[in-house]
Order: C-alpha cells, then structure tokens, then sequence
C-alpha cells in the first residue's frame, strides 16, 4: 500500500481530494491590517469587527493570528476573473464593514511602525497551539500576505508541480516585495516579511523537492507521528499542497497594498502553476533545483526586490531579476490566453516599469521623513487602488 493511504488523521483523505480537484480553479486570500483611524497604528478589534460583519461577507472574513489582522478569503472559482473579481469587492466591503466601526484598514507585507509587544494573539484552539509551542516566534510574527489556491488534479501531479514552483519562489517574492519599513525605519530589506515570518517559524520557507505523493505523504506521516504537527497547517512552506483543499498553494507574497498589484501577482503565479502542470503533462522535465540554490534565490528577492539579480539556477549565471521575471512571462505565455489572465500579465508589465510596493515605500519615506505618514499613503492606496480597479472598463476581469 503507498504511503499514505491509510493513515489516520493529517493526510485522511487528501490523496483522493486531489484525485478529484478540478484544474485551475481559483481562490484568493489578502490579510488586511487593522487601525487607529487617527494613529494608523495597530488596533486589536478583530473580535469586534467579526461581531458586526454579516453574511455572506462574515462567512469570507478568518482570523489571521493577531487581534490586528484579518483575512478575506474568496470562494474558489472556475476562473480567474471571477476570483479577482470577488476578491476586489470583498475588500470594498472589508472597508465598508470597518468604517462603520471606525476601524482603518491597511495592507502592507509588515506595519511600519506599531511594536509586536501591543498585539495580542486570538483566541481559537488553533492559534492557542501555536503560540503554545512557538512563543516568541509566534508574538513577533506580525505580517500580512497574498495567497493563491490553485486546484491540480492528481496526487502525484500537485506535488510535482509543487515541487518545480519551488525555482520560482524568488521571482514571485520580488515581485511581491511590499514591506521595506518597519519598526519606524528602512531596514534595507525589500521584504522584511520574509524575514520575520519565513525565516523564523519552523517548517517554513522552501522545503525539498519531493518526487512524487508517496514521498510527500511519507514526509508528512513522520511529522505526524513523531508528534512534530497535529495538522496539515503546521508545515507552513511558502509553496505546498493544501490537504484540505486539493490545492497548490503559493504563499511567498507579501501582502499588496494596490489592488491592480494583487491581481497581477495572483495571475503571474496561476501561470506558472498552469505552466508546469502542461510540462508536466507533455512529458517535460519539472525543476527540481536544491533547496540551498532557491533559497540564495529568496535572500537576494528578500534584500533587493526588482531592483536586485537572480542567478538563472539551470545556467549558472545572473541576470538582473526584472529579466528573470520577463522570462518567466515568455515560457508561460501559452497559458495566459486559455486562462483569461492576459489584462492581469500586463500589470505584471507595468510593475516591472514602474516599480513595486518596497520600492514605492523606500522613496516615500525618504521624501516624507514620517512612517506614519508614509502609511497613511498606504491606507489611501489601500482603499483607492480597489475603486479604481471597479471603475476601471476591464474591471477585475
């Protein structure tokens, strides 16, 4: 019998879930910071907001570790255009619900300024495991992310094109990059996320290349019985099969402050899920590149967002990180148009010519001299960036 099969508890039915999931379908999650509407700093009223949201907007809302923070979670969808769609207008309506409380909302990788030592963990069963086991690791961890649930069907598909969108972690982080202030200063990271989050939990980060689902679930099922996880959720790999879901979920995003930014994220990701999966499926060979290369990847990402190099991991060589993201646009091209992310590529495009969040922080607050200030951008963006996608004549789509 394959690994796996037969075992009680974390891997219970996740081989047949991605036996039956359906390709490509999309959901989408963004965590938004909650404020002081006259300080910006970080507010913990998750419970409150949870009280007064209604469906089906409260059946969308999660908690997301600290009482600062909240996620929103879309459905999954058959497209992408209706996923970006209802992730659009569930922030608006994240924002309406918060207004109403007197609650600002925000969206960066970290927050600029507030202290760890002010927020407070939530209390559900599952975040009281991890701030038992992880403490200190778990108090600091205040970040914000995108995720993306891609569906792929087959157990030993989803893991192998898990395992080839390991090489592409750095790209997508780049790219993402959206936290370079924090604890009121520049701290010469592109993504400080990366840092807190990825570099401090266990179990996170880029994990090794697994061959096939027997390997996978033989990995999880020591993890399981040598009491090290309890669920499926404690391995927080920045890329993983989610066993609940029948997914590949991508989580090397920093969260997005303009909503275009997201969409085009989500997008880029989708495609080169979208694009192993058809090598895959046409007998091509899946990287499988070691982890000690990709994670080089991930500091050089990490430190100097678009504006750094990358080493092409086949070649052996640098090339500077826009370019590398360019080629990432050409191999999955043959995707874009089946997939109806083509207007979603060209942001992509666009933030590779006009520069992503860290970059936008760096020089604002090196114009302002202020982090509140320069988060106060932030929350107008946060906001305005949404509107301007409605109103926009593609709209999400």
């Amino acid at each position: 019998m394959a690994h796996g099969d037969s075992l009680p508890g974390v891997l219970s039915g996740a081989r047949e879930r991605f036996e039956e999931s359906t390709d490509f379908t999309i959901g989408i999650e963004e965590e938004y910071q909650l404020l002081d509407p006259a300080t910006l700093a970080l507010t913990n009223r998750y419970e409150e907001l949870m009280a007064a949201a209604e469906e089906p907007l409260r059946g969308r809302l999660a908690g997301e570790l600290i009482a600062s923070e909240v996620e929103f979670k879309t459905r999954a969808h058959a497209t992408y255009a209706d996923a970006g769609r209802e992730l659009v207008e569930g922030r608006l309506a994240t924002l309406a619900l918060a207004d109403r409380l007197g609650i600002a909302l925000g969206v960066s990788g970290v927050h600029p300024f507030s202290p760890w030592q002010e927020q407070r963990i939530i209390d559900t069963p599952h975040y009281r495991r991890v701030e038992g086991e992880l403490g200190y690791i778990a108090w600091t961890n205040n970040t914000w992310s995108l995720h993306l649930h891609v569906g792929v069907r087959g157990a030993d598909r989803a893991v192998a094109v898990s395992t080839a969108m390991r090489s592409v972690l750095p790209e997508l982080l780049a790219l993402s990059a959206n936290s370079a202030v924090y604890l009121g200063r520049a701290t010469r990271l592109h993504s400080t996320r990366t840092q807190v989050f990825t570099k401090s939990f266990p179990r996170c980060g880029v994990p090794d290349p697994y061959r096939d689902w027997d390997e996978y679930a033989a990995f999880v099922g020591m993890l399981e019985r040598t009491g090290s996880i309890v669920e499926g959720t404690q391995i927080w790999w920045s890329v993983r099969p989610h066993l609940s879901f029948g997914t590949v979920e991508v989580r090397i995003c920093d969260g997005q402050t303009e909503m275009a930014d997201a969409l085009a994220l989500g997008a880029m990701a989708l495609a080169c899920v979208a694009a192993f999966a058809a090598d895959a499926d046409a007998g091509r060979p899946l990287p499988a590149h070691p982890t000690g290369l990709i994670e080089e990847n991930i500091w050089r990402a990490q430190r100097n967002g678009l504006e750094g190099r990358l080493i092409d991991l086949d070649r052996g060589i640098e090339r500077p990180t826009t370019t590398a993201i360019e080629e990432l646009i050409d191999w999955s091209a043959h995707v874009h148009g089946p997939l109806g992310i083509e207007p979603h590529i060209a942001g992509v495009r666009r933030m590779l010519a006009e520069g992503n969040g860290a970059m936008r922080q760096i020089e604002r607050l090196e114009a302002l001299g202020d982090p509140r200030a320069m988060h106060a951008e932030n929350v107008e963006r946060t906001r305005r960036s949404a509107e301007e996608v409605v109103a926009t004549p593609a709209g999400a789509a």
